[in-house]
């Protein structure tokens, strides 16, 4: 049986600010605006953060049953390293969809955006799809597309239109430079696992470019997300101290682009999430403040 500390191991705590990097940006985006809400913005986040780990046990139950996770460079898996039974991690993860389903149908209902109700709806799906079910996208090298559209432009702009009822060019930045950032996450995770991935038929993307090109894309994501605050400037010029967090990557990137592999990655892994939660707070504190003192 799984210990307390196994479970909240399992919920993967490092993909995380992949959950609350959007809703920071999206209430920062409404806030220039000078129509934020907080209690709205907290069911936002409340439903960002359940999906984030719901997915999380879904990818844990899904991999484990198919003997993807038996060996692997990473930390141990709840199913796969024989802590936990399937069939409990597979209701962990369907009990966190239902939270977030709960706190999205709040949300909705509160702010009369019935349209989100149905991406919500899809986000789910997508959720359980990534992995689970007869022909996952995950194993087709499209996980980093579902992350890029569901936790970089649905939960930015979703927070941001619930709050203002308005979309914004600098949210719309914001919301793909953090989704650029999310899909590195996921970038990092899949270049450690390649060798074992490969073994198991699981296509992913980085398994279709290779070790060179996945470490390329990576460092592309990197940059689209540099690109974004700097072009959120020409609508709110402090937008670009967003920069500043570049240097939490530099040590885990050299090392990257050393060749650095398996365990040694995943450095660079928990200091991805750890720029894009930086990334989200300086950028939207970027467009507050432009707002505020330049606008």
């Amino acid at each position: 049986m799984a210990t307390p500390a196994q479970w909240i191991e399992g919920a993967r705590p490092r993909t995380l600010p992949a959950a609350v990097a959007p809703v920071a940006v999206g209430t920062a985006a409404a806030m220039a605006l000078g129509r934020h809400n907080w209690g709205l913005a907290l069911l936002a986040l409340i439903v960002s953060v359940c999906l984030q780990i719901g997915v999380n046990y879904a990818n844990d139950y899904s991999d484990g049953v198919r003997g993807t996770d038996a060996e692997r460079s990473g930390p141990e898996r709840l199913v796969g390293g024989g802590r936990a039974k399937a069939e409990n991690v597979k209701i962990a993860a369907f009990g966190f969809f239902f939270l977030a389903a709960l706190a999205g149908g709040a949300l909705v209902a509160v702010t009369d955006a019935w349209l989100l109700l149905i991406l919500g709806a899809l986000a789910i799906v997508a959720a359980w799809r990534y992995t689970g079910g007869s022909n996952p996208y995950g194993y087709r090298g499209l996980g980093e597309v579902y992350v890029f559209i569901f936790f970089g432009l649905f939960a930015t702009l979703g927070t941001q239109w619930t709050q203002a009822k308005e979309l914004t060019w600098s949210g719309l930045l914001g919301a793909a430079g953090v989704g650029a950032i999310a899909s590195a996450i996921l970038v990092a995770n899949n270049l450690r696992d390649i060798p074992t991935d490969t073994a198991h038929g699981k296509r992913t993307l980085a398994v279709r470019l290779g070790d060179r090109g996945t470490r390329r894309l990576y460092l592309g994501l990197i940059a689209v997300a540099v690109l974004c605050a700097l072009g959120a400037a020409v609508w709110h010029p402090l937008a670009p101290i967003a920069l500043l967090a570049l240097v939490i990557l530099h040590k885990p990137v050299r090392a990257m682009r050393a060749g650095a592999s398996g365990r040694d990655l995943i450095p660079l892994l928990a200091s991805t999430g750890i720029f894009e939660l930086a990334y989200a707070v300086l950028f939207g504190l970027g467009l507050v403040l432009s707002a505020r003192f330049l606008g």
